[in-house]
Parts: C-alpha cells; structure tokens; sequence
C-alpha cells in the first residue's frame, strides 16, 4: 500500500485564467518507496471559521451567517468551500503540483458572503482529499483508494483572495435580483435621471435614512 502526505507549499493568483481563480501549490510525498504512475485526485475545501478572529466590522458583515459574536461558539463550524481536482503525473518520492480554485461573487452562497466580510489576515482552509492512486508495479499498474485520512490545512491570505476579485470586478460587488424589481430599480434611475446604478443605490440609501 502506498503512503501518501499532503502538504500546501504557497498560493497565487492565476493571472491568465478567463475567471477568478486561485491557485494552491501543494506538495505531495510517498513514504512507502512505491512509484505512483498517477493520481486522479479530488480536494474537498472547507473553510474552518473557527479557526480566526474577527474584528467589529467583519462580525457586523457576518451577522447574517453565525448571528451575534456572543454566539459564535455555537454557529462557527467548518463550511464547505468548494470541491476541486487535479490530475497528479508520474513521481517517486515527493512532486508538486497545481490545485486550481475557481471564485465566484455569488452571493447566494453562504461561503462567498463569509469571504466577502474578510478584511484582513487570513482565510483558515482544510482540504480534504479523495481519489484514485495508479501505483506502478513490475507486474503492472495497480489502482488504490487516497485514503480519506488524507488532509492538508492552510492560512490563505485574504489579500490573495481580493487580489483574484478585484482582478476581474476592481473595487465591486454583485448581487443577484428578480427580474420585477430590477425593472423597478431602472424606472427609478431613469425617472431620477440618475447617471450610473451606484448613484441610484446611493440616493435609495439616502431615502432609507431620512424616513421617519
């Protein structure tokens, strides 16, 4: 049987993907002397959101997730980031390779609101792995399961994550609405000849605030 250790080595900003992307560099080693022909692996990544501090703004952001600070040792438990794979070539002994993340600023999601709360420091990521290991034997190659022990954690920066965002959306966020109430929204920049969709969310704000 083949002994696997996985370990994050560092994380970068794809520059040239057609998306937000991170990408993880990971470090795999094989302590039984076996040679792996392949690994198709899988990567569950959780966010731990236990694992950090937050400050006054973060928590007013993250309300709406673990409710009131007072409570976050209830309601902060590890939540599912995405899930991620990779295919590993042919080494012996230890080899690194690529482990691409897609970002996403839909806000529907539950882990994308968490992200988008960060301001500072780091994002506290276990990556969870699966999959297949191809061993190469002398009487042929032979299939074994990645064991479900198999784990690596990681500090993410959060710079890393906002550099990827911003990248694609600088300095904006999206929020998905119904098809009635952004044309409610357009009659009412039209109609207030406001000039761009901040200036019409800025003048409703303004309204919110001056009722009674």
């Amino acid at each position: 049987m083949s002994d696997l250790t996985f370990r994050v080595t560092g994380a970068r900003v794809d520059a040239y993907a057609a998306s937000p992307e991170i990408r993880l560099r990971l470090a795999v080693t094989e302590q039984s002397g076996a040679r792996i022909d392949a690994i198709a692996l899988r990567a569950q990544i959780q966010l731990e959101v236990q694992r950090r501090r937050y400050l006054p703004q973060e928590s007013a952001l993250l309300t709406e997730l673990f409710g009131e600070p007072a409570r976050y040792a209830e309601t902060l438990k590890p939540m599912l980031w995405m899930h991620a794979t990779a295919m590993v070539l042919a080494f012996h002994g230890e080899t690194e390779f690529d482990l691409a993340l897609p970002c996403s600023y839909d806000f529907e999601v539950a882990a994308n609101k968490y992200l988008a709360s960060l301001r500072n420091g780091s994002i506290p990521i276990n990556l969870l792995f699966s999959g297949t290991i191809f061993v190469d034997h002398p009487s042929g190659v032979t299939a074994e399961l990645v064991p479900w022990s198999c784990e690596a954690r990681y500090s993410l920066p959060v710079e890393i994550w906002r550099e990827a965002m911003d990248g694609f959306f600088p300095n904006s966020a999206w929020i998905r609405v119904n098809r009635e109430l952004f044309d409610e929204l357009r009659r009412f920049k039209i109609g207030t000849g406001l000039p761009t969709w901040d200036a019409a969310l800025e003048r409703l704000c303004e309204l919110a605030r001056v009722r009674p």
